[in-house]
């Protein structure tokens, strides 16, 4: 009897442990949502597409899910990266390195901002103010 009440607490407890993971799985972030949070607020973030192994450059491919997006204010083919992790580590190793490239040299400077399981990449032409409104609609994820 005890060796069946050991199984059944056992199950339960992986059970809860199973619902609590999938509840955590589904409030991470999405690029989808993301570029939508952009738009709402008015920000351009036009032309959204998965990114490709050319797009990461000689980057850490260690996102889930990665989108590039344009900003035609900037001029052409100019925007940002939206990219989404599992693992924190791996966020900020990406964020490391966009942050590093913009500390070696000028002309390789981008602004990133990590929020959550998110990290954006984008254009360091781009106004710091306008900058500010892009870290604003994604904290406000």
């Amino acid at each position: 009897m005890k060796k069946y009440l050991f199984y059944l607490i056992s199950f339960a407890f992986i059970l809860t442990l199973a619902a609590c993971n999938n509840a955590d799985a589904s409030e991470s972030l999405t690029t989808d949502d993301v570029v939508s949070a952009f738009k709402d607020a008015g920000l351009e973030a036009e032309e959204p597409r998965e990114m490709t192994k050319d797009d990461y450059g000689i980057g850490p491919m260690k996102a889930e899910e990665g989108t590039r997006f344009l900003i035609p204010s900037l001029g052409d083919d100019s925007g940002g990266r939206i990219l989404t992790y599992d693992k924190e580590s791996d966020l900020d190793e990406m964020k490391e390195y966009y942050d590093s490239m913009g500390e070696e040299s000028a002309i390789l400077f981008s602004w990133t901002i990590k929020h959550e399981n998110v990290l954006v990449q984008i254009n360091g032409s781009l106004e710091e103010a306008e900058y500010e409104k892009y870290k604003e609609a994604l904290e406000g994820l």
